[in-house]
């Protein structure tokens, strides 16, 4: 086991799996990463999947925009790489969006604070201001069509 992993990961450090996470799911995580990123990361993915399992579409953006990082593996704050202005998990413009949400004790920087002021945008806008990433979110029409029937009920 450990000689595949090197060998997917390139790194001479074995790398263990947590016991609960399948094989699969660890092979989704992006390559070249520690336990502990990959940690962080399937820990953000849960949490967002958590937060928004009323609003699937917004698990979607999440994925698109930041592929469930709201750190990066350095510990900072994931930036967008086109406008690094974006940040988070939900890759809200800090520029657009910081005093807006600080009036509203939104802390755009943590995790619970990016997904609770998306879910406020959300709620006022939909998904317009996730529209530049909207190819890759926009495909799943069952998503679509859910997030549909949800917001009429």
């Amino acid at each position: 086991m450990f000689a595949v992993l090197t060998s997917l990961t390139g790194s001479t450090t074995p790398v263990v799996a947590p016991s609960s996470i399948d094989s699969a799911t660890v092979r989704q995580v992006e390559d070249r990463k520690s336990p502990k990123e990959i940690g962080t990361t399937l820990a953000t993915e849960e949490y967002v999947r958590q937060y928004f399992s009323d609003i699937p579409i917004m698990v979607q953006i999440a994925k698109c925009e930041s592929h469930f990082h709201q750190v990066d593996k350095y510990g900072n704050i994931q930036r967008g790489n086109k406008t690094p202005a974006d940040i988070g998990v939900m890759q809200i413009n800090e520029t657009y969006h910081k005093d807006e949400a600080r009036k509203f004790n939104y802390d755009i920087y943590s995790l619970e604070g990016n997904t609770a002021y998306a879910r406020k945008l959300y709620n006022e806008q939909g998904t317009e201001p996730w529209r530049s990433s909207k190819a890759c979110w926009n495909g799943n029409q069952d998503l679509a069509t859910l997030n549909q029937a949800i917001q009429t009920n």
